[in-house]
């Protein structure tokens, strides 16, 4: 069979490895030369409109990144994930929001583990899935964090789907709003009433999302299932264990350990594994992280929130006075209901950074919030020297950009590592 192998990022290259069989012609095909070394004497075909000449190919796999409207091809358009669904053995729990993946995915595997199962941790924050596959067995459970891209044209559905806060994003790749909200619903359109669904009841898009599929809706928080009550985590009207177990903070990090604990009920009811499985889990890093302590200021890292939703959610997440760094290059977000989140929420001051600093300087201004704009040609040392200045003793100072990082960074990890290099010299 004649493989192409449409982009060659870190889930390109484990495509090319799972492919590359006796049997097969594969070649690589992107627009640029990759940053990682082809193999040696692969085919390739490398050129600005290498996506568009894919005819005589029996099938072409989409790298998640490309949209299926840029190949241009007569044979088949796939997807790793599309092959992975196809052929995994074991359950699968899905999960997909606008913000919140990686927690929730995180949590639900610490408490699966709690319980004495087998987990694979798969997609956006794990292994590449085809990397997997032959080591996955029918008992196992797959838990797949996945984004807008891989789901793009997903052919399948897991058993269970987890929809979290659907909110603008994307934008930049994205025809519109309504063809990433499209994308997303692909985790749940091919569920059977078997199945399951659970989704925010309070947001609208997850809601729709979940009411387009056949599987038995879980909404989240909910009396009847997972949520919050007197300082505990319960399941109807059992209690399961103290908030405290979950070591994060803000309720958005509530909700995510209640759309957990909805996924894993099938698997465990017991609070003492389900807090087990809460207390193992510390964090991912870039994720409203602390970073340290320093003259009476507390500093976090929260990096990779790269939409103005997942920016609001850290604001209310503390109720001291707050300095933000907020800014990067551009999503096709806009930012009025994130400063008037600011201005209701104890913000002193914004450090706006980047090609989008104006937009979010001018929406600050609008409600009454103080903000200083550093522009595009900055470093992190000048940031968190800004920030510290307009702070004061019992403040908390975030990085939580709600912007892309691509202005002056090679990804969000990026920008929050040097953040952290930058505040540990104060």
């Amino acid at each position: 069979m004649k493989i192409a192998i449409a982009g060659y990022g870190v889930e390109g290259e484990s495509s090319y490895r799972y492919y590359d069989t006796p049997g097969n012609q594969v070649v690589i095909v992107d627009e640029h030369q990759p940053g990682r070394s082809l193999p040696i004497d692969a085919s390739s075909i490398i050129g600005e409109d290498a996506f568009s000449r894919l005819d005589g190919y029996d099938m072409v796999v989409r790298t998640p990144g490309l949209a299926p409207r840029r190949i241009k091809t007569d044979g088949r358009v796939w997807s790793a994930t599309n092959e992975f669904f196809a052929r995994c053995q074991a359950p699968i729990i899905g999960v997909t929001g606008s913000k919140g993946k990686g927690t929730t995915s995180s949590l639900i595997t610490s408490m699966l583990r709690a319980a004495g199962h087998t987990v694979h941790l798969l997609g956006n924050i794990g292994a590449p899935a085809l990397d997997a596959l032959a080591q996955i067995v029918p008992t196992d459970i797959v838990v797949y964090e996945l984004s807008s891209f891989q789901l793009w044209d997903l052919q399948h559905s897991p058993q269970t789907a987890v929809v979290l806060i659907i909110e603008p994003d994307h934008l930049d790749v994205h025809t519109d709003f309504e063809e990433y909200i499209g994308a997303k619903a692909n985790i749940a359109r091919f569920q059977s009433p078997q199945d399951t669904v659970i989704y925010c009841s309070d947001n609208p898009h997850s809601r729709a999302i979940a009411e387009c599929s056949a599987a038995q809706p879980v909404g989240y928080q909910s009396e009847v299932s997972a949520h919050v009550r007197d300082g505990s985590f319960w399941y109807g009207e059992q209690e399961l264990c103290s908030v405290d177990s979950l070591g994060l903070p803000g309720v958005h990090n509530q909700d995510n350990a209640c759309a957990a604990i909805d996924a894993v009920w099938p698997w465990t009811q017991s609070g003492e594994v389900i807090s087990s499985g809460l207390l193992a889990f510390e964090g991912l890093p870039h994720r409203l992280k602390f970073v340290r302590s320093h003259d009476g200021l507390r500093y976090f890292d929260d990096s990779i929130a790269t939409t103005p939703g997942s920016t609001a959610a850290a604001i209310r997440a503390f109720s001291e006075p707050k300095v933000m760094i907020m800014g990067g290059s551009s999503k096709g977000a806009t930012f009025d209901e994130l400063a008037t989140v600011a201005a209701q929420s104890n913000v002193r001051h914004v450090v706006a950074i980047g090609p989008e600093a104006v937009k979010i300087q001018a929406a600050l201004s609008a409600q009454g919030v103080a903000s200083t704009n550093l522009g595009s040609a900055y470093d992190m040392a000048q940031v968190v020297a800004a920030a510290t200045t307009h702070a004061q003793a019992g403040d908390v100072v975030i990085l939580s950009p709600a912007c892309a990082s691509f202005d002056r960074f090679t990804s969000y990890s990026d920008r929050g590592d040097q953040f952290i290099t930058e505040v540990a010299k104060l």
